[in-house]
């Protein structure tokens, strides 16, 4: 049976509490002690995963990384949620990610999704980051609570949405209209492009409209994270708005 490696405390942890992998061993650098590692062990008792000290070069080894804050976890590979599922509220809010290869730039933007009552991140398998531990850790275990989608084909994606009721908005820094004056209410879902190009232009060519994030100075533009976080925190300042 496949399994991987998660490291680091915030990920060990939120696996734990999320209850979505299956744990076969936990592993704790010998001689820490601090209150999370604590809930961690208690955890890992009352689920009846076995515990085992192992030295800090081991550690290291095993968990690929120096930073893995004294903890890691052999466990199943990270779940994928069908798409069906992310579709059961009556006005679902999406992300969707094109071109998104940096682990801490997936890990970031699936933290914020999370915050920002996202009810799903769609991924494609092909020209993006995968959902490895990694990421995990990127998203302070964010990652383990969230309904992730893997898809084949971004753009028939959309259309399938488009199906569904959703409107689709793509961030685009030429678009003509600011994400501030935009309507992100009601059935949702925001495409983020990556940092190089941005949206490719088929994926484009799907959205029902763009929008932009205003800004000044010197700089081209905002990395892919940040830029993400701006238009989910409209869109669930918007929604709030109109359900309050």
């Amino acid at each position: 049976m496949k399994t991987e490696i998660l490291y680091g405390v915030h990920p060990v942890f939120e696996a734990l509490r999320a209850g979505r992998r299956r744990f076969h061993e936990i592993f704790i650098c010998r001689g820490r002690s601090f209150r999370r590692l604590e809930g961690i062990t208690a955890s890992a008792k009352s689920k009846s995963v076995p515990v085992r000290e192992l030295t800090p070069d081991r550690m290291t080894s095993l968990a690929g990384s120096e930073f893995h804050q004294g903890v890691a976890a052999r466990v199943d590979p990270y779940p994928p949620a069908e798409l069906e599922s992310v579709l059961t509220r009556s006005d679902p809010f999406l992300l969707m990610l094109d071109s998104i290869v940096d682990p801490n730039n997936l890990g970031a933007l699936v933290r914020t999704a999370l915050c920002a009552g996202v009810d799903g991140v769609i991924l494609p398998r092909d020209r993006s980051a995968s959902p490895l531990p990694s990421v995990s850790k990127a998203s302070a275990g964010a990652l383990e609570h969230t309904a992730l989608v893997r898809i084949t084909n971004l753009a028939r994606t959309i259309e399938i949405l488009k199906q569904h009721g959703l409107w689709i908005a793509g961030l685009d820094r030429a678009a003509e209209k600011p994400v501030f004056e935009s309507d992100l209410k009601g059935p949702l879902a925001v495409i983020i492009g990556g940092e190089e190009k941005g949206i490719r232009p088929l994926v484009k060519q799907h959205c029902d409209f763009l929008v932009r994030i205003p800004q000044v100075g010197p700089l081209d533009s905002l990395n892919a994270s940040a830029a993400g976080a701006v238009v989910m925190y409209e869109a669930f300042r918007q929604r709030r708005s109109t359900s309050a």
